[in-house]
């Protein structure tokens, strides 16, 4: 599938977002901040990737943590998973937050964040008075195991 992916002006000398290996859900985004970002312990802040996509309809694109950020850096995507909805036009920004207790700076080129493409199903409802059982039928958190 083709996308079309506008590379805006402040954007220009970094990478197309980019899978990182061959069975990669994830492409990374890449920070187009003009100068480094000192995310302070509990701060969030939008940080740019200046870049604009033109995703097809029932198509959407998700926001995700870097799964090694969020572990040795403890810096995430706050609203996770962003949805970029296919009449979305404007610049794709990445809500990050730091969970740590250490500042931690955002560099221009630094992979923030990862973008996921993916279908989706319209639906409409139907209103019901009664639903079908399953084996789990109502057990919510936690039923499975801890």
């Amino acid at each position: 599938m083709r996308i079309p992916i506008k590379i805006l002006d402040h954007a220009k000398d970094l990478p197309l977002p980019a899978y990182m290996t061959g069975g990669s859900a994830g492409m990374d985004l890449y920070a187009a901040c003009p100068q480094t970002v000192t995310l302070a312990p509990g701060e969030r802040a939008v940080i740019s990737c200046g870049i604009e996509i033109a995703l097809p309809n029932e198509y959407q694109a998700q926001i995700c943590s870097r799964s090694g950020l969020a572990l040795k850096q403890g810096v995430i995507v706050l609203n996770s998973p962003g949805v970029i909805d296919s009449d979305y036009r404007g610049e794709i920004g990445v809500i990050l937050c730091n969970l740590d207790q250490s500042p931690y700076l955002i560099e221009r080129g630094s992979r923030i964040a990862q973008i996921v493409i993916s279908q989706y199903a319209k639906v409409e409802w139907e209103v019901a008075e009664t639903l079908n059982k399953t084996s789990r039928d109502k057990g919510g958190f936690g039923s499975t195991d801890i």
